[in-house]
């Protein structure tokens, strides 16, 4: 094969599709033998986004990517009548994987754009069904007088993951056209965890229930032990979705799975009464000022309410007296005007005081990576000096 000639070489290929990997494709046979494959040889390896160390190659079988996709094609309804609206990277896996699997598993059709364009969005969403997105899609689609209930009156579903989905924007877009976003959990490692119901309670703030043959369970971050319902603790997940391990990294795979092969995802959350999962944040996202946890996504749903702002990111960064300090980075909605002491009085009476922030920062917009991720490691670094002096 090809592969077997090349070896272990590095190959390129460049944003117009050019390069040595592209020389080799054109010069390679255009007939070859099927390879039979098993349940558990590898599909793929995603390397996870490094955010805060060096990246790893998450190993998933095609067992791992086909019994998601069963899943998620059953629990979402989806049909050979369904036209998904896909504006994802195909980098990652919600638009490699998520997106297209569940379409090919039901026969359906995609609507393939090379990226989200605004304007190109508004003009296909007539021709679709469905559409998966992170939460930034459905705040620019906010943003457009042109988005209207009438315009999206026929569609089926609209599905939101990657990234947290604020309760406002869940709000917000319900009001304007009558659909409830279902938002849900997943990673690179998994594919997905969670799904708020297809028919039922959509609930702003969380990410629903454990997806059938998904065994998920909230514990101690240090002992691994079950915590009582409500309970904040480290998300475990446990399923055939979970992936085999880490690419050459046998060690970091040991320390990511309990003995009883529970995977630890590094997502801090709680389960409330009715079994509905909700994430608080990632456990190195965790704020302890003065002997107190403070979990950001707590006061981050606080700042969100207050009139004028489009989105918000709580970090912390390090006190002289506290350990950590609070602080709370924000970015108005379009014409609107916002200032420290507005945001503090309006969470003067909403939080705790060990849980309101120290500081305040208005910016115009919040730095995001490629998937729509608030990046909360620049803004620590930005703001590290806060309380220094």
């Amino acid at each position: 094969s090809t592969a077997s000639k090349v070896g272990a070489s590095l190959q390129t290929l460049d944003a117009s599709g050019k390069g040595s990997l592209l020389d080799l494709a054109e010069a390679a046979s255009d007939t070859f033998e099927d390879v039979a494959r098993g349940a558990d040889d590898l599909a793929a390896i995603l390397y996870t986004s490094g955010t805060t160390g060096r990246s790893k190659g998450a190993m998933l079988s095609h067992e791992n990517l086909a019994s998601n996709a069963r899943t998620l094609v059953k629990y979402w309804e989806f049909t050979s009548d369904d036209v998904l609206l896909h504006a994802l990277p195909i980098f990652h896996t919600h638009g490699l994987f998520v997106a297209t699997n569940c379409l090919l598993m039901a026969g359906g059709s995609l609507l393939f754009m090379p990226k989200f364009d605004l304007d190109t969005v508004l003009e296909l969403l007539p021709r679709a069904t469905t559409m998966m997105g992170v939460p930034t899609f459905y705040t620019r689609l906010l943003g457009s007088e042109a988005f209207t209930r009438d315009l999206v009156a026929h569609m089926r579903l609209f599905i939101s993951g990657s990234a947290p989905l604020s309760a406002e924007t869940h709000k917000e877009f319900s009001a304007r056209t009558g659909h409830a976003i279902l938002e849900r959990y997943g990673m690179t490692e998994t594919n997905m965890n969670t799904s708020n119901p297809y028919d039922g309670d959509r609930r702003p703030g969380t990410v629903g229930f454990p997806l059938p043959g998904v065994a998920l369970r909230i514990a101690d971050p240090k002992t691994g032990r079950a915590l009582d319902q409500g309970d904040v603790g480290i998300i475990e997940v446990k399923g055939p979705n979970v992936f085999q391990g880490y690419w050459r990294m046998p060690e970091k795979t040991a320390e990511e799975f309990r003995a009883d092969r529970y995977f630890i995802t590094g997502d801090m959350g709680r389960i409330d009464s009715d079994g509905y999962v909700a994430i608080v944040g990632r456990s190195k996202d965790l704020i302890i000022t003065g002997g107190f946890n403070v979990y950001p996504a707590e006061v981050e749903a606080a700042i969100d309410e207050i009139e004028g702002v489009a989105e918000s990111a709580v970090i912390g960064v390090p006190h002289p007296d506290f350990g950590e300090g609070v602080v709370a980075v924000v970015a108005p909605k379009k014409g609107a005007k916002l200032d420290k002491p507005a945001v503090t009085q309006a969470l003067a009476d909403k939080l705790a005081k060990f849980k309101q922030p120290k500081q305040v920062h208005v910016l115009d917009a919040l730095p995001r990576n490629t998937m729509g991720k608030i990046q909360k490691n620049v803004l620590r670094d930005q703001f590290k000096a806060d309380f220094e002096g």
